[in-house]
């Protein structure tokens, strides 16, 4: 084995072992060296393997550390990591008395001769009745899109795949917001995508950024959440809106526009500015319940056949089953009902948000179903996710959303839906005594080694 493997190896059985503690931080790379007679470059690897592990995180000007978890794969949110028995990670709401709401829709599909049409294999584009239900939901005050542009997958995690599939070659560019989607960042290293940071301020994504990134190279599309953006909750203004679609326009740029949270509000889209221009993202998952769901694309009229191939080739079609249950679903008023009680219980939750964590700097939409946390000083995302993960909470750290490593915020999204009300409650307390070095349940101070 080479020496910085050997190296690399015994770190590695500390961090495993628990001599290594979650946040602790390794000596600079020159102190390593010389503690352990290498050279500086053999230095380097070493820590250059413990990073490619997963096992630590280096953080620009500040040092390197040990993470308070392996990194996560494969996941990006959408399954539990955690076996904690707080889960502040997932973020699926639920309503009272949800499934007695929805059984009533799916009892004629199980006709027998309703079911054997429903269980034939569903097109790209869904069902005639479907996409005028979608296309109903899917309106706002201000807009209502076209139903025969509407194509329909698995999940809106599966129309964001195949929209970039169509949009973005291997090697393209990808211009997103300094913290995006976990999954979006999964899906662009599948495909072989670069994501490429813009600026954005308090209003969004600045417009004139996405001309400056153009210019020093070509992006192939955007990928953005100008409603309730996860993880700040931020919302663009609608002459925001109007000035990234002059921005798009001007330069030709095609917009994927993720709205899987904007049931919570009344807010006009960005394709509202830009029709043909923008992919319009969403689904059920969030209004409905996450294990039977559709997703929507609203697509520009000349992409529609690009869009529906790579859905059909990349085997991401829905079922007729679900398409045919969600128009029902619509179409009955049931999803309007369960959208008003979800609208109603997220306010509610971020009422208790503003009660626990009062004092602290939490960014959030009084309508969203998370919270970003700055931390103070002198906790890190990494070790304060960890003695969450000690208090029995499930936290996300806020690095799973940075686009450039060398950027990670001390901060984390705290997922407010899934939670029980009253759990949700005291695991806020008990988050806000870890962050006061006086946690309820035991003692979790902050980490002495924060560079």
């Amino acid at each position: 084995m080479n020496d910085y493997r050997r190296l690399a190896e015994h770190i590695a059985d500390d961090i495993t072992a628990g001599r290594l503690k979650p946040g602790e931080r390794l000596p600079p790379q020159r102190v390593f060296a010389r503690r352990r007679g290498i050279a500086g470059s053999t230095a380097g690897r070493v820590y250059a393997e413990l990073v490619r592990r997963g096992l630590v995180v280096g953080e620009v000007g500040r040092g390197t550390f040990v993470r308070a978890a392996p990194a996560a794969t494969g996941r990006a949110l959408v399954e539990a990591a955690t076996a904690a028995p707080v889960n502040l990670e997932l973020n699926y709401p639920s309503a009272p008395g949800q499934s007695e709401l929805l059984a009533p829709a799916l009892a004629p599909l199980l006709r027998p001769d309703v079911l054997t049409e429903a269980l034939r294999p569903a097109a790209a584009n869904g069902t005639p009745a479907a996409r005028e239900a979608a296309a109903a939901l899917l309106a706002t005050p201000g807009w209502r899109p076209a139903p025969d542009r509407l194509l329909f997958t698995g999940n809106a995690r599966q129309a964001i795949a195949a929209t970039l599939a169509s949009l973005v070659r291997p090697g393209g560019r990808l211009g997103v917001e300094p913290l995006t989607y976990p999954l979006v960042k999964e899906i662009a290293a599948r495909l072989g995508i670069i994501l490429v940071p813009l600026a954005a301020d308090e209003g969004g994504v600045q417009p004139e950024s996405v001309a400056a990134v153009h210019r020093r190279a070509p992006l192939s599309a955007l990928y953005l959440q100008p409603t309730l953006h996860n993880p700040t909750s931020l919302t663009a203004s609608g002459e925001r809106l109007r000035q990234l679609a002059a921005a798009v326009r001007a330069l030709d740029i095609p917009v994927v526009e993720d709205r899987i949270w904007s049931f919570l509000t009344d807010d006009d889209p960005l394709a509202a500015h830009a029709p043909d221009l923008t992919h319009v993202v969403d689904g059920l998952s969030k209004r409905v319940a996450p294990g039977l769901t559709v997703g929507f694309v609203l697509v520009p009229e000349a992409r529609l056949g690009a869009v529906a191939a790579a859905v059909r080739s990349g085997g991401w079609s829905a079922g007729r089953f679900a398409v045919d249950a969600a128009a029902r679903w619509i179409g009955d008023g049931t999803v309007q009902r369960l959208v008003a009680a979800k609208r109603a219980d997220a306010a509610r939750r971020q009422r208790i948000v503003g009660e626990e964590l009062r004092g602290f700097a939490v960014r959030s939409d009084p309508r969203a179903y998370f919270a970003w946390w700055e931390l103070p000083a002198p906790w890190r995302a990494d070790t304060f996710t960890a003695a969450a993960a000690a208090h029995g909470i499930a936290v996300t750290p806020g690095p799973a959303f940075v686009v450039d490593p060398n950027r990670t915020p001390d901060a984390v999204r705290l997922g407010l839906a899934s939670a029980p009300e009253p759990d949700l409650r005291r695991a806020l307390r008990t988050l806000a005594g870890v962050v006061r070095g006086t946690p309820r349940a035991g003692r979790a101070g902050p980490p002495s080694g924060r560079g």
